[in-house]
């Protein structure tokens, strides 16, 4: 793979998501869009967009008894975001002194856009490598998503919990953070996606031929308001981006960029080779899916989400604008290197 092809891949993956801010961003300085619609958009996309579109997006999975043919790897995936989700906290716990941003930036961690960037990239990159639309790269690439989206959110509502009460405490309430997780609508849309998925493969196991798809006329608005999510979501999170926060939270982007750009894929790379090489695996086979688990940017939907759970979402707007935009950088070098170092072989 030349340095061109992995320069281009990146650009193509993130391009689409800077132009769509800076569409909302020019809509917000001509005044089509005020404070006010902002606000509702951002509502509209966490507690209803959003939520269709992760349950979509786990309906669709073709197969997921095949899970069990790499369940070696999803536990390492598993374990992989458990111990991000450890190493943030204690990251944040020392550098980020605001509690209000503390979440925001520990997300950066662990919680990479897996479900609008991450699956398109991996299979984009495995078509680059000469595999077709049903090979076990793309596969594997598909069921990450199982994975890591259902933890994704988990671990959200727990970082934007635990730091900050509203109430001047810090005091961690277990029965709270529970709570929020039963109640959030993206924790709620991945199991309705995994419920409903269950029910997919009992069905197929009894030889019933009927499909939650076959029900067009209410499958169809479904699939409609899912692609509705993410470009709304760009847009309000351009209308809402100031270029005046950039110097007040200059701290915190460039820690929230570096952990998410450049440290995370490093480490998450490094770690992941040495384990299939160990395990005798084709690195191959999996580092598609790597690549788009750790070094894609931190996910849309952590914007709307810390304004809804009152935590500080001009800065979750700011960590998803400079993550993509330095993901282009931090993909090429991730990409570039794998194609070095033998991985990714035409």
């Amino acid at each position: 793979m030349s340095v061109l092809d992995s320069f281009m891949m990146a650009c193509n993956a993130i391009l689409p998501i800077v132009i769509l801010v800076v569409v909302g961003y020019i809509l917000k300085q001509v005044h089509f869009i005020n404070d006010e619609f902002q606000k509702r958009g951002n509502k509209l996309c966490f507690k209803i967009l959003i939520p269709i579109l992760l349950f979509y997006n786990i309906y669709k999975i073709e197969d997921i008894t095949k899970i069990a043919d790499y369940w070696l790897f999803f536990i390492y995936v598993a374990v992989a975001l458990f111990v991000l989700f450890l190493i943030g906290w204690v990251v944040v716990k020392f550098l980020v002194p605001d509690d209000k941003q503390k979440g925001v930036v520990h997300q950066c961690l662990y919680r990479s856009n897996y479900a609008l960037i991450g699956i398109p990239l991996a299979e984009y990159i495995a078509e680059s490598l000469g595999h077709s639309g049903n090979s076990q790269m793309i596969i594997v690439a598909t069921l990450v998503s199982a994975v890591s989206v259902p933890l994704f959110n988990i671990f959200a509502v727990i970082s934007l919990s635990i730091f900050d009460k509203g109430d001047g405490s810090n005091k961690v309430h277990v029965k709270d953070i529970l709570l929020g997780i039963v109640k959030n609508p993206l924790i709620i849309g991945v199991f309705s996606g995994i419920l409903f998925l269950a029910f997919r493969e009992i069905f197929i196991v009894s030889n019933i031929e009927f499909r939650f798809s076959d029900i067009s006329w209410l499958f169809k608005p479904l699939e409609q308001l899912a692609h509705m999510a993410s470009p709304l979501a760009l847009i309000m999170l351009g209308a809402g981006f100031t270029f005046g926060a950039v110097k007040r939270l200059k701290k915190q982007i460039i820690l929230g960029t570096l952990l998410r750009n450049f440290l995370v894929p490093a480490v998450g790379l490094v770690s992941f080779y040495f384990i299939l090489k160990a395990q005798n695996a084709d690195p191959q086979l999996y580092f598609p899916s790597l690549i788009a688990l750790f070094a894609t940017p931190i996910a849309v939907s952590s914007a709307p989400m810390a304004y809804e759970m009152h935590q500080d979402g001009e800065l979750a707007g700011q960590l998803v604008v400079w993550t993509s935009i330095m993901s282009i950088l931090g993909l090429f070098i991730a990409i570039m290197l794998c194609g070095a170092a033998g991985i990714f072989t035409l």
